[in-house]
């Protein structure tokens, strides 16, 4: 059961496993994680998405920008396992949103 202010997040990285985050931060981030991410190749790095959601976030959820990175991973992790997102097979790694 999950506790009131948590989501079930999913891994790509461990199917079947999931862990409850704070909702509101994981909301924050995912919207500001599909605003940035293009729908084509060549897709955005790692690096370029952490620098690139720190833009779209509210200082009040995220203030200085502290641990943004922590969360566009676990939403980057959980819309990959969820088929959202697109992992590209390039050096470095890029990803890229789902054209549904």
């Amino acid at each position: 059961m999950i506790s009131e202010g948590k989501i079930e997040v999913e891994n790509i990285n461990t199917p079947g496993c999931t862990s409850n985050v704070n909702a509101t931060k994981y909301y924050e981030m995912k919207s500001a994680f599909l605003k940035i991410l293009p729908e084509t190749s060549p897709g955005l790095t790692q690096k370029e998405i952490q620098i690139e959601v720190k833009k779209h976030l509210s200082e009040r959820i995220f203030p200085e920008g502290k641990t943004s990175g922590w969360w566009a991973k676990t939403v980057q992790l959980d819309l990959e396992a969820k088929g959202v997102v697109i992992r590209e097979s390039t050096k470095p790694l890029r990803w890229r949103r789902v054209v549904f």
